[in-house]
């Protein structure tokens, strides 16, 4: 058999570290993942940032002692030890630094969302990929739903007429506007709808957040953003003979452990099943759409 694909992770503020580790470190787990374990870790952690900080010596407590992994002191030193590298520090404002240090490994690497929360460090980071010939890829979990992914491949992508998300839209001044829980919708949305969104418009109250997005092709998608009530990511997608309900909560499978094992096969392929100037779309989207609620005005992208 071959050996286990060695990962590397830098950033442990986050509880995604944990569930990564649980699906490939621990084969007792229900969600176990076969091939891949992870190897090394540069913990990080941002002063200012206080859902990272304070999370930070937990989650390595936790991964140095439950799963074995070796804390190292550098993003570094973690492409050194591994084969491939989650870089899945929560804050988006270090991505580009990070994954500048890392990329000249060339190897592979998936970055949790947001890719990045300015569309200048999205665009140098793809840029960066490119120069030194490092697999790219970056998602949020929520893009492989089974409630979603299901009503795409029997439908297909390509007669999505328009979609409708909604979902938590909690705000955290480090991680501005929509960016910190935005991006779950947002990715719905162009999972379902694909790239060329040409403008966006929000509105929002002291609960709620509304999005209307118009794409180059003249569909239309909205986002919907609640502070307040339950915190379920539900939606619609539109084609010209159905509109099907995407109950996220009904899938059957996890979709972090979907997005982990579509990871795993990117990790050991090189290949990513995401369009990278898609993902830097995203980045834009969502920053047209702080624009937008700052305005008050319809912004292009």
């Amino acid at each position: 058999m071959n050996a286990p694909l060695k990962i590397g992770l830098v950033g442990l503020d986050t509880s995604h570290v944990v569930s990564f580790a649980d699906e490939f470190n621990d084969s007792t787990s229900a969600n176990h993942i076969p091939g891949a374990r992870i190897v090394a870790g540069f913990p990080g952690g941002s002063p200012d940032m206080e859902l990272s900080i304070s999370r930070v010596d937990g989650y390595t407590k936790t991964l140095r002692e439950k799963y074995d992994v070796e804390i190292v002191n550098s993003p570094e030193v973690v492409a050194e030890k591994a084969d491939a590298i989650l870089l899945t520090t929560v804050d988006g404002r270090l991505h580009r630094d990070q994954f500048s240090r890392i990329a000249e490994a060339g190897k592979p690497v998936f970055i949790d969302k947001p890719l990045a929360v300015c569309s200048e460090d999205a665009i140098a980071i793809a840029a960066i990929a490119k120069k030194r010939g490092t697999p790219l890829m970056t998602s949020s979990a929520l893009r492989y739903s089974m409630a979603l992914t299901d009503v795409l491949e029997r439908k297909g992508r390509e007669n999505v007429t328009g979609a409708d998300f909604a979902g938590p839209m909690v705000l955290v001044p480090t991680c501005p506007g929509y960016f910190w829980y935005g991006i779950h919708t947002a990715e719905q949305l162009y999972t379902s709808m694909g790239k060329g969104c040409e403008k966006v418009i929000a509105r929002y109250s002291e609960n709620h957040d509304s999005l209307i997005a118009v794409w180059k092709d003249g569909r239309i998608g909205t986002l919907r953003g609640n502070r307040l009530g339950n915190d379920s990511f539900d939606g619609m997608v539109h084609f010209a003979d159905e509109i099907c309900h995407i109950d996220v909560a009904a899938a059957k499978k996890p979709f972090t452990k979907s997005l982990s094992e579509a990871v795993l096969a990117f990790l050991l392929t090189g290949n990513s099943p995401i369009d990278l100037e898609e993902s830097v779309e995203i980045v834009r989207f969502l920053e047209a759409a702080n624009e937008s609620r700052e305005s008050g005005k319809e912004v292009y992208l």
